[in-house]
C-alpha cells in the first residue's frame, strides 16, 4: 500500500508510504488520498485527520506516471477538489522533500509541523508548468506577495525553518520531534467541540473561498494548457532521459 490509513483514538492518519520514491505521487496515490478522506469526512468518530510521509513528505508527482496519463481529468485535482472542501480539522507532518503540490497541499491544512530541515520546493515554472491547488491566491495571502512570487517563479527550495518563519508552517521542529507534534496537535484538536471546530473552519476560510476557488478553476485550464505545451514536453522528455 503506497497509502496507508490507520486510525489513533480520534484521529484518522492518511500516511504516504512510497519512499523509494520520496512519496512521489501516482494516480492510484491521489485516489487512496481522495478516498480516504471521504471516509474520514463521513466517519463520525473521526474528530481530526493528520496527513504525513514517512523520512520524505511527499516529492510531487511522479513524472513518468504523470507524462503518460494520457486524456481525461487528472486525479489531482479531484484530490484538491476533496482537500478544500474537507471541514475536519487537518494536520501535516512534513519532514524530508515537499516538493509541488506537496508544498501546495500545505495551504489546505490547519496546522503544519515542519521539520527544521525539511526542503520545500514550488517547481512549477521550471517545469514549465504553472501554480495548482490555489497557491496563485493563497501563497502570498499566506507569506506575502514579494515572498510568494519568489518561491512560485524561481522555484529555489526553502527550508521548514522559513515555511515558519513565513507563517506556511505553524511549527518548525527538529527532525526526529515532527511525528510526535504533530500528533500531539492533532489529538488536541480531535479533544475539542467537533460541530464547533467545523463551523470556525469554515468562518475561518470563507472570506477567500471564491477567490480560491476561481484561482483554483483558472490555475486548472492554464495547467492543462502547459501540460500539453511543447515547453512541457521538451522538459518532461528530458527528465525522464536521466
Amino acid at each position: 500500500m503506497t497509502v496507508e490509513i490507520t486510525t489513533e483514538g480520534a484521529v484518522r492518519v492518511l500516511r504516504l508510504a512510497r519512499p523509494e520514491k520520496k512519496n512521489a505521487l501516482t494516480r492510484a496515490m491521489y485516489d487512496a488520498l481522495a478516498e480516504g478522506l471521504r471516509a474520514a469526512q463521513e466517519d463520525g468518530a473521526v474528530r481530526a485527520v493528520l496527513l504525513a510521509g514517512g523520512p520524505d513528505f511527499c516529492a510531487g508527482n511522479d513524472i513518468a506516471d504523470f507524462a503518460n496519463r494520457g486524456e481525461g481529468a487528472s486525479p489531482a485535482f479531484a484530490f484538491l477538489e476533496v482537500l478544500v472542501d474537507f471541514p475536519k480539522p487537518l494536520v501535516a507532518a512534513v519532514r524530508g522533500h515537499a516538493v509541488g503540490i506537496g508544498t501546495t497541499a500545505l495551504l489546505h491544512a490547519d496546522a503544519v509541523v515542519a521539520s527544521e530541515t525539511a526542503r520545500l520546493m514550488l517547481p512549477f515554472a521550471r517545469l514549465a508548468l504553472v501554480p495548482e491547488a490555489g497557491s496563485s491566491v493563497l501563497l502570498a495571502h499566506r507569506v506575502g506577495l514579494a515572498r510568494a512570487s519568489w518561491w512560485l517563479l524561481s522555484g529555489e527550495p526553502f527550508s521548514g525553518a522559513q515555511a515558519a518563519e513565513a507563517g506556511l508552517a505553524t511549527r518548525a521542529v527538529p527532525d526526529a520531534e515532527v511525528d510526535s507534534a504533530a500528533f500531539a496537535m492533532a489529538h488536541h484538536l480531535a479533544s475539542l467541540p467537533p460541530a464547533a471546530m467545523a463551523e470556525s473552519k469554515r468562518l475561518i476560510r470563507a472570506p477567500l473561498r471564491e477567490a480560491v476557488r476561481a484561482a483554483m478553476a483558472a490555475e486548472r485550464v492554464s495547467f492543462a494548457e502547459r501540460l500539453r505545451s511543447a515547453e512541457a514536453q521538451a522538459v518532461f522528455a528530458a527528465f525522464l532521459k536521466r
